[in-house]
């Protein structure tokens, strides 16, 4: 969104966030959450207009636009509210707390923009909505006529309001209440099937995917289903429909829309149920996600197409998405010079202009470009016939299609990239890197990709170096400021990276950092008396509730991860503490689990980790000898495996770790849960146990 500036600047042009900043020369006087405007609030008795959004967000733009650029709209906002502008990327627990508080108060849930007037004593939001237009329009009140309702309501109906706030905190605790303890509970394997039968009632058999339109990628049901197929990888028990779904979805996904065909990386989701048509931002902490499971989908099916998604995918993180200083930058708008898919999309005409007659017709039968646009009067690029059948249609030979198709990929991508880009958001999220610090290592891990594994760990290394400060995590970066105090997923999401990165090379300092990550999890964020982690630190700000999220959302649950995490963490060190906050997590969850299980797909992951501790292979000695020994350990897919390959040049291991001691050029340390074997120094031996 282009910012004006026929107005001075308001309070917000002081932040990082790109997307506050995009509101700074607007006519409302807005605010960032501070405790000086709380109580300025609080002091004129003005209710708060709370507008969360964020700089990819569609609706954001067009809202913005629309009312927040309206002076007569900007006017009765500053004469009868305090306007506060929240970036939910950088203010996660604000969001988690306020879209909570639009769903008790509409009974639908929320989304962005969201739009919540709070009263200034204590903050309980009184009314919420999300988009308002400036005119009556889809059966929404004009804006300027609901603000001016509000204000009367505000002043009028006081006592109404008092007693309304006291049933949403009602609400809140209630919610609270009935979160779960870890006491008294009996963990059973029984959510792993739930989740599979869940999930295959919801799948898609024509389309892939798991929902009707709009339609999201639930990555975590991909890897639950991987992770099921691999538990009845047996001749007498082997689902091979749980495969099937997974790799069927992964598919379709990539021949869809929702994937980029010429930049590489996936949009946000569908707005079609056959992948076609996407919302068209493009964000790190799906993309993150995206690699891991398409990188598992490789190791169980070596198929071309899941090793081309994956680099294409890589390439575009590292070209479009990585800071020179090393972090990963957040998203990409959805609009190019204020349409939305305006980069992304092609006229018939243009591609005719750029590709000769050898080109054009078969760019044009793999990617759909028919007689009918499918977006807005252009074509957005899809796969309708894979190249192999290219070959019969155009009687050419494979090598022929392919040298074609992949050389006016190439002329279309380079004319793409001399449009105007869509916005990028710039700042730096630790919780977002650490989802995409995993993905890149894990596939340069297994495509043996060293440029892929320097990436992440450049990524890993701005975090350490610029987001980490007396011991503590911070949440955002952005022009040389890191502020605002980290999150659960921050810590959960990075522990879970490093343990990634770290079985692809080994680096002494990092396995530290985890450590250290992992003792502030327990100190500042486990719930002491019913197990699991809250979202925001024992030290962080006072809001009106303090949740501990258990369910996947866009990201996964940083409960999941932590205890997913923490356990793979204890059992590398020997370190029970560890391994207890697990699965007090799990127990605590255990309730919600049971209502739905594979919404829980994170926590689902921990749960199977603690009835089936993972496999773990530590190999000692010098470093050419023992990259051979990892190779093998690596090759496949065993998601119940870690492998470390630590040179002999390591001093003073950690825990368990330093019992793993060096013995000639190479030894395997095999151990599956508490159970350890005698080392290993024979190749043969060690293939044979690690098969």
């Amino acid at each position: 969104m282009a910012q004006s500036h026929r107005h001075s600047a308001n309070a917000l042009i002081h932040e990082t966030s790109p997307y506050l900043q995009q509101h700074a020369y607007q006519p409302v006087d807005w605010f960032p959450w501070q405790e000086s405007v709380l109580a300025r609030a609080k002091a004129e008795d003005k209710p708060i207009l709370l507008s969360i959004g964020y700089s990819a967000c569609h609706w954001c733009h067009v809202m913005a636009h629309e009312c927040f650029d309206d002076p007569e709209i900007a006017a009765l906002m500053n004469a009868h509210f305090i306007n506060i502008k929240v970036d939910r990327e950088e203010r996660p627990d604000l969001d988690k707390i306020y879209q909570l508080g639009h769903q008790m108060l509409t009974q639908r849930p929320g989304g962005w923009p969201l739009t919540v007037f709070l009263d200034p004593i204590d903050l309980y939001p009184f009314f919420a909505g999300t988009y308002f237009p400036p005119k009556p329009r889809h059966g929404l009140p004009a804006f300027n006529d609901l603000l001016l309702k509000i204000v009367d309501f505000y002043q009028q109906h006081r006592d109404q309001i008092k007693e309304q706030n006291y049933l949403v905190a009602d609400a809140y605790r209630r919610l609270d209440r009935n979160s779960g303890s870890h006491e008294g509970v009996n963990l059973s394997t029984e959510p792993l099937n739930e989740a599979r039968q869940q999930i295959g009632q919801n799948f898609d058999a024509t389309h892939g995917g798991f929902t009707p339109a709009p339609k999201f990628p639930h990555l975590t049901h991909i890897e639950r289903l991987f992770r099921h197929y691999y538990a009845t990888k047996k001749p007498d028990s082997y689902d091979e429909t749980a495969l099937s779904m997974a790799l069927f979805t992964l598919r379709k996904m990539a021949f869809g829309g929702l994937y980029d065909q010429l930049g590489g990386g996936f949009f946000r989701y569908s707005v079609d149920e056959e992948w076609l048509i996407p919302h068209f931002e493009k964000m790190l902490y799906d993309n993150g996600p995206f690699l891991c499971v398409y990188t598992e989908a490789w190791q169980i099916q070596a198929d071309a197409l899941f090793q081309r998604i994956v680099s294409e995918t890589a390439q575009w993180v590292m070209r479009e998405m990585q800071s020179p200083e090393g972090g990963y930058y957040s998203t990409l708008d959805a609009d190019s010079e204020g349409v939305e898919g305006k980069f992304y999309v092609w006229d018939r005409q243009e591609l005719q202009n750029l590709l000769d007659k050898d080109h054009f017709p078969l760019f044009a039968t793999h990617f759909g470009i028919g007689k009918i646009p499918n977006f807005e009067e252009h074509w957005h690029l899809h796969i309708v016939l894979e190249a192999e059948f290219l070959t019969e249609k155009y009687k050419l030979d494979g090598d022929t299609v392919s040298t074609r198709l992949n050389h006016a990929k190439k002329l279309a991508f380079e004319k793409r990239q001399q449009r105007i880009f869509p916005g990028r958001d710039e700042k730096i999220l630790t919780a977002w890197n650490g989802l995409m610090i995993k993905g890149m290592a894990l596939a340069g891990q297994t495509f043996a990709q060293k440029e892929w594994l320097l990436s992440a760990q450049n990524a890993l290394d701005f975090i350490r170096q610029t987001l980490w400060h007396n011991g503590r995590l911070l949440a955002t970066y952005k022009d040389g400021k890191a502020h605002l105090n980290a999150y659960l997923d921050d810590y959960a999401f990075l522990l879970d990276a490093i343990l990634t990165l770290l079985q692809a090379r080994w680096r002494s300092e990092e396995m530290q950092f985890a450590i250290e990550l992992a003792e502030v999890l327990l100190a500042q964020f486990e719930d002491k008396k019913r197990g699991g982690f809250f979202f925001t630190a024992h030290d962080h700000e006072a809001l009106i509730t303090r949740p501990r999220p258990f369910t996947d959302e866009a990201t996964p649950s940083g409960n999941g991860v932590a205890a997913y995490a923490l356990a793979r963490l204890g059992h590398l060190l020997g370190e029970t503490r560890y391994l207890q906050a697990a699965e007090r997590t799990i127990k605590a969850a255990w309730l919600s689990i049971n209502q739905f299980a594979s919404a829980h797909g994170s926590l689902l992951l921990a749960l199977e980790e603690d009835a089936i501790p993972p496999q773990l292979i530590v190999l000692r000695g010098k470093i050419e000898s023992i990259q051979v020994w990892q190779q093998h350990c690596q090759t496949g897919f065993h998601p119940h495996r870690l492998c470390l390959a630590i040179p002999d040049s390591a001093q003073d291991l950690p825990g368990h770790l330093a019992e793993f001691t060096v013995q000639g050029d190479v030894v395997a340390y095999i151990c599956q849960g508490f159970h350890c074997l005698p080392p290993v120094r024979d190749w043969a031996e060690f293939t044979r146990i690690v098969a």
